[in-house]
């Protein structure tokens, strides 16, 4: 029987891809924030919040939701959201349902023309920093690969990818 308080060290294989992984994970969030800053004068998780409210229907999510699909705290989103509606790029409603009472944040019109004038540079950042460097097959395991990892690490996200 082997000893469970043993700990099951990573091979040579599998720290140089921790070590690549954790290398990725520390350098891409300020790239694409400093892109996004520079650009349009947006954080990453400013544009991820006008972004997912671009995507949704009537242009309107849930706070809880928006925090999930944000990947942020809701105490980070409300702070966010406070900061895009001084711009007057999100407004918030108050909604009843039969289950409760609960706040929605919608994206205004101009909220809408910033998402949209930021998205084509952010793209290309995005396309210089991972998809140029990838070839077809690659992208398509770097799906599948992050899917599995979102999985291990945070599996009510997976949702958030839509369907594979």
């Amino acid at each position: 029987m082997s000893d469970p308080t043993a700990v099951p060290w990573l091979s040579d294989d599998e720290t140089r891809a921790w070590m690549a992984l954790t290398a990725v994970l520390t350098a891409l969030p300020p790239a694409i924030d400093a892109q996004l800053k520079r650009d349009a004068g947006l954080n990453f998780f400013e544009y991820t919040i006008l972004s997912s409210l671009s995507q949704a229907p009537g242009h309107a999510v849930r706070m809880g939701n928006l925090a999930h699909l944000a990947a942020g705290s809701p105490s980070r989103l409300s702070h966010a959201v406070s900061r895009l509606e001084k711009h007057g790029w999100v407004t918030r409603r108050q909604t009843d349902s039969a289950e409760s009472r609960c706040v929605t944040a919608v994206l205004t019109e101009a909220g809408l023309a910033v998402v949209v004038a930021a998205a084509p540079d952010h793209v290309r950042e995005a396309r210089r920093l991972v998809f140029d460097a990838l070839t077809p097959e690659q992208v398509a395991q770097l799906a599948q690969i992050g899917r599995l990892l979102l999985t291990a690490a945070a599996p009510h996200l997976t949702s958030c990818l839509g369907e594979p």
